[in-house]
């Protein structure tokens, strides 16, 4: 864990960068008004609280009254700290998995809560982004629509696939590599490989067992639906600081370049997408030209991406790493459910 706290300074760097390269002072930033900035912060936290109640309203359906809706909400909270300081914001799920499974939870039915958690986030974020990119392509903007459509629908495609087949195929780690890491690994990696079967075997049971039910589809639903009022706010963060620093722009561009910037964040180069999400809203709003930053961008401009992404960025790190040891990683009674 220690290395995630040396991350975020590091992370800091492309915004050093970016404030020396634009001339962006302190009273730029200061400039957004301690008001908006408090709103954007806030909006970004009801983000965060929607994630939680829906991962507690997953998690009391499947599994019963594990614990409090407050205790899973605030856990939920916690592990977005994990996503916050990892590339590709990934890691959360393990987290989830590990604290269900020190409740009494199997791992499979851990991993199965987790990963429903996860895929309704993803899917619903993967389709604003891709809407995103239609409209960066649209406007002539194809290096920013390539990348933004790439990853998006990679990532999207990837885990709604995995998801929705293992309802209809239980999957089992490839014949080559088993084989490969009982060889190297004997005994231990013969263990292993069972272990990692048993594990999906019984995550896809699960699939089929609930994907029959109407229940389950409510559920998935309504854990979409919740996900796409998360993801509004988010953009709704940034059109806050915006118009903070005079620079007006309206709910659905706003939500339009966010989630432009979280799909550009998703590529594996940088922690938390840091100098990769200010880079994606620069991009998506200059004229959909990203290799001409100084046309139609002003200090009010960076002063809003810079402003906008300490609230929704660096104040959350703090207050998801609070939840995460409070909650996430402090001791805790077993559950009886098994």
């Amino acid at each position: 864990m220690n290395w995630r706290i040396i991350a975020i300074p590091a992370s800091t760097i492309p915004i050093l960068i970016i404030a020396v390269q634009f001339e962006i002072k302190p009273e730029d930033i200061f400039a957004i008004g301690i008001l908006p900035f408090l709103t954007a912060v806030g909006s970004i936290m009801v983000k965060l609280v929607l994630q939680g109640v829906k991962f507690a309203y997953i998690v009391r359906k499947y599994l019963g009254p594990v614990d409090s809706v407050s205790k899973l909400t605030g856990v939920r909270m916690g592990s977005e700290f994990i996503k916050f300081t990892t590339p590709m914001f990934v890691g959360a799920e393990f987290l989830i998995i590990y604290w269900l499974h020190k409740k009494g939870i199997s791992t499979s039915k851990s991993s199965w809560v987790a990963i429903l958690d996860i895929v309704t986030e993803v899917l619903a974020g993967g389709l604003l982004s891709i809407m995103a990119g239609i409209i960066a392509l649209m406007n002539g903007a194809v290096v920013v629509a390539a990348i933004i459509l790439s990853t998006s629908i990679f990532v999207t495609t990837l885990w709604t696939i995995l998801f929705f087949l293992s309802s209809k195929k239980t999957f089992q780690i490839p014949s080559g590599i088993s084989s490969l890491v009982k060889k190297f690994g004997k005994d231990k990696g013969e263990h292993f490989v069972n272990q990692t079967n048993q594990w999906m075997q019984e995550i896809c049971s699960m699939s089929r067992k609930n994907f029959r039910t109407k229940e389950s589809k409510k559920v998935f639903t309504n854990g979409f639906i919740l996900s796409i009022i998360s993801w509004i706010f988010y953009g709704l963060s940034f059109m806050i600081i915006a118009n903070g620093t005079g620079f007006v722009i309206d709910i659905f561009d706003s939500l339009m370049a966010v989630m432009g910037a979280n799909a550009i964040g998703n590529l594996p180069i940088t922690v938390g997408g840091s100098g990769l999400a200010e880079f994606g809203i620069v991009a998506y709003l200059n004229n959909l030209d990203p290799f001409n930053f100084e046309i139609s961008i002003d200090s009010k401009e960076w002063s809003a991406v810079i402003g906008w992404r300490i609230a929704t960025y660096y104040v959350p790190i703090a207050i998801t790493w609070f939840l995460l040891v409070k909650l996430a990683l402090s001791k805790y009674t077993k559950s009886s459910i098994s």
